[in-house]
């Protein structure tokens, strides 16, 4: 692939509320229309490898933004903000779709902007991609990378924060669903990939699933010992097939160079 440059940035957005948050945004430079998709990081926190998937989607043609849902549980770094939630019992779903609803409102105020929208997450990410797509309007697909919680479990209680089990709103599903899972994770667990499976199928939802030996939770974080090379480059292979499918801009017309 030709060499692509790219703008990189902190920016602001309006989150849930009208709060405004802090967001890190990337874009590639050169000829408009382009898609955007919504990084929604994992429960480590706003940090440096959620960075490098925003400028990942942007090399590959995307315009992509990560809003800091920890954002209100600053000042300091992204661990301790990120400690902090946990301490308040983990973020909360309204809110949280409230930041990515501000996310995909700047995307689409662009003058770059296509239209299209995805939305990635990862780990508790992944749990609210799927809350995302089936509560909030105008997403047009949707990757789950190993969310857990999807299912209620003693782990993931329902609580004043997760007052709905995301399975629970699998009839309100609103946008074809990729999900990636390593068949050695407890979180979420083979058996809880396989329930959520089959209420897909039952509800009649466009969604593929692919699961891989020998991977475990977050093995596509290469900076962490879980990182699994081959599994995540075939993986990803299959995030860029499926936004290539839903996001693409082929027929939306060529809009003016952007710079």
């Amino acid at each position: 692939m030709a060499y692509r440059g790219m703008l990189a940035e902190n920016v602001t957005v309006r989150g849930h509320g009208g709060d405004v948050i802090e967001a890190y945004y990337a874009r590639p430079l050169g000829a408009a229309p382009v898609p955007g998709i919504v990084v929604i990081h994992h429960a480590p926190g706003w940090d440096e490898w959620t960075f490098e998937i925003v400028r990942r989607l942007a090399h590959h043609g995307y315009a992509a933004i990560s809003p800091h849902l920890y954002h209100r549980h600053g000042p300091g770094s992204f661990d301790d903000m990120a400690a902090r939630a946990r301490a308040a019992g983990g973020m909360n779903d309204a809110q949280v779709m409230g930041d990515v609803q501000g996310s995909i409102e700047f995307l689409r105020n662009q003058t770059y902007a296509s239209g299209k929208i995805g939305v990635i997450g990862f780990c508790s990410g992944g749990r609210h991609t799927v809350l995302a797509a089936s509560q909030l309007k105008g997403i047009d697909a949707a990757v789950d990378c190993w969310g857990g919680g999807i299912l209620p479990s003693e782990r993931f209680p329902v609580s004043e924060n997760r007052p709905v089990p995301p399975i629970q709103l699998t009839e309100h599903l609103s946008a074809p669903l990729l999900g990636i899972f390593g068949n050695d994770d407890q979180s979420p667990s083979p058996a809880e990939v396989d329930q959520h499976e089959e209420a897909l199928k039952r509800a009649g939802k466009s969604y593929e699933f692919h699961r891989y030996d020998g991977a475990g939770h977050a093995f596509f974080c290469w900076e962490r010992p879980a990182y699994r090379q081959e599994q995540a480059v075939d993986a990803w292979t299959k995030v860029f097939a499926f936004y290539e499918r839903y996001l693409s801009t082929a027929d939306v017309p060529a809009g003016a160079a952007v710079s």
